[in-house]
């Protein structure tokens, strides 16, 4: 992966333009000055609470508290990291990226690997239009449109079809300036048993591209058109640039309905996937068989929290939904099940029933836990002692796992009514299920996961401690002034005084200076920052607020001094005649406060 300048990652920073960016994912209406809201693209919502600073290049959802630049905004809503979303914006606002230097070998490697990915993007190309342009290909269109797949759907994914010659492929490239040895390295070609010659791999196939999240072609899934053809399926071979075991069919075309919608469908074939956009599941992509790997694990984890599970309903299928969840487990991972009927794929369902109860099928997706807990009960012999016992001791572990909940005490008569027992039995059978749910990661059955979710409530005191900082950020010169008179106690919650700390050496630039590592941080500034660009700020309204931080500060020193580990010499009184002088000076200053906002109106 190539490490860019600082200077290029800022060139791009001041080539956003974040209501363009934004505005072309989410309606915006300017709210005053250079603020624009509107509906957030991360969760649901009915009224706006979503804003963006055009000045500052900044966006903050007061709903679900998420926020950052436009780097950030396309990493979650493009689901790209950071390279890959400078890389996009870089692109798009026509800003050239400067790789920080390189060692002979390094610089070697990558201009290495930028040649195969342009020899695999031609060859996509080549495959597509021979798809739709040759009369030998006549049967695969043919094939695809008895699958009911769209000409649409099948430009949008690229599908394609290679010619049944032996050198079509390798005569394309050579002409395009590429060397044997390079059509070879990207899996193109192959060499003979009993020579030394190589020819084309991919011959008179179904085409799918294999593409990693931002579009560049890795590699080739292949379809066998004619019976005689071994084997049916042939991906392209293991080398620098493609690995099967990390792919993920249609990643790149269902990113953002991914990160949009919180949840990833996972089927197990390419024209599953295809069946499943064309019916407006956007958010479908393959494995391409049904042994899930680690790396397409992690992959999901980076599309989206929740992974819906529509795979077939056969043993096979059922076995890949246990081994996803085996590696699933200690990710941040929701996983859910889709009910398919047995013999029936994604893609003969939108065939036969229809877009429709197809997409009513995913919504009726169930907990894996729940699916776990039904299949043993399916495939176990329940008629004499030694069965139950058998599925008691195979389901103990799944019930370790679930708190006391609706859920676990519906799963729990389910297996009571099936074996046949007491429920109480049953209950003491599997265990008693820990009062708190484990710390360290979430189980296969955990509904836990990073999805935008409603933002904590925040106290009293720390909305204060917030509004004084936003001031000061809005006020730079005042604001520097009371950052200077303010000390560390005057701040009850520990973030916001990492964030007074870190404003006090940045408030110019509250962006900078922030460790990439540090996500609380940064969030809470781009918040600050947001909060800075809405409303009227004045001076009178920040002495205001100055003086609430005072009088919270005494607040929790009467507290103390009331406790039984009060520090000696404190006067309660004292600190009470204090408090009434700072009421009284808060008073005058909120008076002072509205006095000039409405003379700002």
């Amino acid at each position: 992966m190539p490490r860019y300048t600082d200077e290029s990652k800022e060139r791009v920073r001041d080539a956003i333009d974040m209501i363009d960016l934004v505005g072309s994912r989410v309606e915006l209406r300017r709210s005053g000055g250079t603020s624009f809201t509107g509906l957030c693209p991360f969760h649901e919502e009915r009224s706006p609470s979503f804003s963006v600073d055009a000045a500052k290049k900044l966006y903050h959802c007061f709903g679900c508290g998420e926020g950052g630049d436009g780097i950030k905004f396309v990493q979650q809503l493009e689901g790209l990291d950071f390279v890959g979303a400078l890389e996009y914006l870089a692109d798009r606002y026509k800003v050239p990226l400067e790789v920080l230097e390189e060692d002979a070998g390094a610089a070697q490697r990558r201009e290495r690997r930028e040649r195969l990915l342009e020899l695999l993007e031609r060859a996509a190309t080549f495959y597509a239009r021979t798809l739709w342009e040759s009369a030998e290909a006549a049967p695969a269109r043919e094939y695809l449109a008895s699958r009911g797949l769209e000409e649409a759907t099948l430009r949008e994914f690229r599908v394609g079809y290679a010619p049944s010659a032996w050198d079509k492929m390798l005569l394309a490239s050579r002409r395009a300036g590429f060397e044997n040895r390079e059509i070879y390295d990207a899996g193109l070609a192959q060499r003979g048993k009993q020579s030394n010659q190589i020819f084309d791999r991919f011959r008179r196939r179904i085409m799918f591209p294999l593409a990693d999240r931002r579009g560049r072609v890795l590699g080739f899934g292949a379809r066998a058109l004619g019976a005689d053809q071994k084997p049916k399926y042939l991906n392209t071979s293991e080398n620098e640039v493609f690995h099967k075991g990390r792919q993920l069919f249609g990643s790149d075309v269902a990113r953002a309905a991914a990160a949009k919608a919180g949840s990833v469908i996972v089927a197990e074939g390419y024209t599953d996937v295809l069946a499943l956009h064309q019916a407006g599941l956007r958010n479908a992509v393959g494995i391409m068989g049904t042994a899930m790997t680690p790396e397409q694990v992690e992959a999901l984890s980076g599309l989206a929290p929740t992974v819906v599970l529509a795979l077939d309903a056969d043993g096979a299928g059922q076995e890949a939904m246990l081994r996803a969840a085996r590696v699933a487990a200690g990710r941040k991972l929701e996983l859910r099940v889709v009910p398919l009927p047995v013999g029936a794929d994604p893609a003969d369902l939108v065939q036969s029933e229809g877009p429709q109860a197809v997409t009513e099928r995913i919504e009726a997706s169930v907990p894996f836990v729940r699916f776990r807990v039904e299949r043993a009960l399916a495939t176990a012999d329940l008629s004499g002692a030694e069965g139950k016992d058998q599925v008691i001791d195979e389901l103990r572990p799944v019930f370790s796992q679930l708190p006391p909940s609706v859920m676990r005490q519906e799963l729990q008569h389910m297996v009571a009514e099936r074996l046949d027992l007491h429920e109480e039995l049953v209950a003491q059978l599997l265990g008693q299920a820990p009062t708190v749910r484990p710390a360290a990661a979430s189980t296969p059955s955990s509904t836990a996961n990073d999805a935008p979710s409603p933002a904590r409530p925040v106290s009293r005191s720390e909305r204060i401690e917030r509004t004084f900082l936003a001031l000061c950020i809005a006020l730079p010169g005042p604001g520097a002034e009371a950052l200077a008179r303010v000390g560390d106690d005057h701040f009850g919650s520990a973030l916001q005084l990492r964030a007074a700390v870190h404003l006090r050496a940045h408030l110019a630039s509250p962006a900078e200076g922030i460790d990439e590592s540090d996500e609380e941080l940064s969030r809470l500034i781009t918040e600050l920052s947001v909060r800075a660009g809405r409303g009227t700020a004045t001076k009178q309204l920040l002495r205001a607020e100055e003086l609430q931080l005072e009088l919270a500060r005494i607040d929790r020193l009467i507290v103390a001094a009331r406790g039984p580990d009060a520090p000696p010499n404190v006067s309660v009184a004292d600190l009470a005649r204090e408090r009434a002088t700072v009421k009284a000076d808060l008073d005058a200053a909120m008076d002072s406060a509205m006095e000039a906002s409405a003379e700002a109106r």
